[in-house]
């Protein structure tokens, strides 16, 4: 099991900015731009961690070489159930630098558009105090 698997099921969410790289890269499913930098990826995590629901994992797959892994996922947003999929790279120090995540059907993320937006305040916040 992948260590952001491990922090994110157990709702240790103050463990993820470790496994990050300084200059990782998310990539959101509902947002245009990627968001460069540690401490906005973290902030928008924290956003995610308050808006899902239900939220599990379901499957976990590695690249031979240990350097990208999917981790597939299911959750709900409100009334809509979502599936959708993490996809990490990591770097030559193992950690994290890039985070794409996909998510389905379509008025699901359009839920989640919905209800991160509600965040955004709090997530340009949380990624002012962490130093974005």
């Amino acid at each position: 099991m992948h260590p952001f698997r491990a922090a994110v099921e157990s709702g240790d969410f103050g463990a993820i900015p470790a496994l990050l790289a300084d200059d990782v890269v998310f990539t959101s499913p509902v947002a245009f731009r990627p968001y460069p930098g540690k401490a906005i990826t973290t902030a928008i995590l924290n956003g995610v961690s308050r808006v899902f629901e239900d939220f599990r994992y379901v499957r976990e797959f590695e690249s031979a070489d240990g350097r990208d892994h999917a981790l597939m996922f299911k959750a709900r947003v409100g009334e809509r159930e979502i599936d959708g999929c993490d996809f990490l790279h990591m770097n030559d120090d193992g950690l994290i630098d890039d985070l794409l995540v996909m998510v389905r059907p379509l008025s699901a993320a359009q839920a989640l558009a919905e209800a991160m937006g509600a965040q955004f305040e709090q997530i340009a916040s949380e990624a002012a105090a962490a130093g974005a």
